[in-house]
């Protein structure tokens, strides 16, 4: 299995930029597909931002796309998430999740299609 820790989460303002970070260690990372996921109070999880193992193929929510960029370092076995032009409704705790790919893909948006998480870094955004 693999464990993953975020990092880079914080208070800013609106039109701010925050980039998150999540390292994982205990196996391969490129055998992973990774996401970002958010969770807002009283809200369900939300899909925010998605890439393939190799890096090569990324897939966003409506919300995000434009505003935010997925990457991955797989020397570095990180994703990272930039986030710009924040918000008050990107507040948040922000999850990064992975995927061991046997098949399909190369990205997946469901919480439901990831088996490993991190415990999440919280995003706040004041007006």
């Amino acid at each position: 299995q693999v464990q993953l820790v975020e990092s880079g989460g914080g208070q800013v303002q609106t039109g701010d930029s925050l980039r998150l970070s999540c390292t994982a260690s205990g196996r391969t990372f490129s055998d992973y597909a990774m996401g970002w996921f958010r969770q807002a109070p009283a809200k369900e999880r939300e899909f925010v931002a998605s890439i393939s193992w190799t890096g090569d193929t990324t897939d966003y929510a409506t919300s995000t796309k434009g505003r935010f960029t997925i990457s991955r370092d797989n020397g570095k076995d990180t994703v990272y998430l930039q986030m710009n032009s924040l918000i008050p409704e990107d507040t948040a705790v922000y999850y990064c999740a992975a995927r061991l790919v046997l098949w399909g893909g190369p990205t997946w948006s469901r919480p439901s299609e990831y088996k490993y998480w991190g415990q999440g870094t919280q995003v706040a955004v004041s007006s």
